[in-house]
């Protein structure tokens, strides 16, 4: 037996949607640096967004091309993980906290690792959700022991697509198919 829908419950659902939306930008900008996509990373901020993130204080425009290429000079690979997210929502403004886990494979293939938290005040604009503001909390940071990555010797490893910096990456192939040929080892 179903309950009917309340005003209470449309509400809830209603905070849901938005926790989802602002998510979903806190994600654009992950993927958007990981990927070097600098549309979607774009997608995640306000135009006059100010953002503090080590000795960059600036736009988004700005820390895009900064960040991009400290990224490529110094990494072939990069995942900006995001962790616990609070998010305190007041009105078209809303406030979070979301823990992250920097990792980098660095050009001379050690790892660099670093921890912390991205303070962000997000604004609806035209019913969007963006970054307004960010402040990157850098908590910790070290290397950590290399290794071959796993599995590189395999022949077809690749044949669904290699992990790449850009829109050749398999993550925006539609449909995602499998062209491999099954095996067990």
């Amino acid at each position: 037996m179903s309950q009917p829908i309340t005003a209470e419950k449309l509400a809830r659902l209603e905070r849901l949607l938005e926790r989802q939306d602002i998510h979903d930008t806190l994600t654009r900008f992950s993927r958007g640096m990981d990927r070097f996509d600098r549309e979607l990373f774009l997608s995640a901020f306000h135009p006059d967004a100010v953002i503090a993130a080590g000795p960059f204080v600036g736009g988004p425009v700005e820390l895009y091309d900064w960040a991009s290429a400290g990224h490529e000079q110094g990494q072939v690979a990069t995942h900006h993980n995001l962790l616990n997210v609070t998010i305190d929502i007041d009105g078209d403004t809303a406030h979070t906290e979301t823990y992250y886990l920097f990792v980098g494979r660095n050009r001379d293939d050690s790892n660099w690792i670093a921890g912390g938290r991205y303070i962000d005040r997000l604004e609806r604009r035209a019913g969007e959700w963006r970054i307004a503001l960010r402040t990157n909390a850098i908590e910790w940071s070290g290397l950590v022991p290399t290794m071959d990555i796993p599995f590189s010797d395999v022949p077809d490893i690749h044949l669904d697509g290699a992990p790449a910096r850009g829109k050749e990456d398999p993550s925006y192939r539609r449909p995602l198919i499998n062209t491999r040929k099954p095996q067990i080892p």
